[in-house]
């Protein structure tokens, strides 16, 4: 494990980091490349790893801030109900995003813990165990990269010269076709883990990003870690990100301001 210690970092960060780097170690790691999988009722997978990291998490998680804890193995209805429970305070995790990467050997995932007060998060921590990359953030007191400052790298100044994160599951046909005959980007990706793209465009990895609805638990994390580092987002329908549908939320999002304003503009005119 990486052993810079956390500079700035509040000590309920620090917390949630080692909670979170210990239930990667002991339930995650151990079961990469090993685990079956289930199909889950909407079609998505579970694993025992995705099951028994939720367990562990919720444990450790409450013993540093007991409120209550909204998972993604939960049913909707369990979900729903603690949402609106949690108010004055919620944790809000994904004990593996990218669970299909993680059957197939793909070391692109991460856990994604995120701590919400009135319903905005005001902690997110994101960690990818095979990179042993951590990124973290806490409002009000900027970003993070395995304990340091996070260092956003040089990006592009123009969309034409970006490099693109897009999900095109769930975007309209329209908008799919003109990406397929006139993409606006210099290239694009997209290896499936909405936490980490987040992490990757906070970082200046990926220039600008696109996905057409998330979860709760896909953005509550990674979202604030891109608003801490100085990026931008929105939703394809409206300019404010926080008040896009809870459940299934669009995020169009750039690491620098003049690129945003083009991609923006760019899908809302397609």
């Amino acid at each position: 494990m990486n052993s810079h210690a956390p500079k700035g970092m509040s000590a309920v960060l620090k917390a949630v980091v080692a909670a979170v780097k210990l239930v990667a170690a002991e339930e995650v790691m151990p079961r990469y490349h090993k685990v079956t999988r289930q199909v889950k009722s909407d079609g998505s997978l579970c694993t025992e790893a995705d099951t028994a990291a939720q367990a562990a998490l919720i444990k450790k998680l409450q013993a540093i801030v007991n409120v209550p804890v909204l998972g993604e193995e939960m049913s909707a209805a369990e979900q729903r109900a603690l949402w609106e429970a949690g108010y004055d305070g919620l944790w809000c995790i994904d004990p593996i995003d990218g669970t299909s990467n993680f059957v197939r050997g793909v070391p692109y995932f991460a856990i994604s813990v995120a701590l919400l007060r009135e319903h905005k998060s005001v902690i997110g921590v994101v960690y990818n165990p095979v990179s042993d990359e951590l990124f973290a953030a806490e409002a009000g007191k900027g970003a993070f990269l395995n304990g340091d400052k996070l260092v956003v790298r040089e990006s592009a100044t123009s969309l034409a010269e970006s490099l693109a994160s897009v999900d095109l599951k769930r975007l309209s046909p329209a908008l799919l076709k003109k990406f397929s005959a006139q993409p606006p980007y210099a290239s694009q990706r997209n290896f499936g883990a909405s936490a980490l793209d987040w992490c990757y465009t906070a970082t200046g990895r990926y220039d600008v990003y696109l996905h057409g609805g998330q979860k709760l638990w896909d953005y509550a994390a990674g979202a604030l870690i891109g608003e801490e580092s100085g990026s931008y987002a929105c939703c394809i329908e409206q300019d404010e990100f926080a008040q896009g549908d809870v459940w299934q939320r669009s995020v169009v999002a750039a690491r620098d301001a003049t690129v945003f304003e083009e991609w923006k503009t760019w899908i809302r005119q397609h």
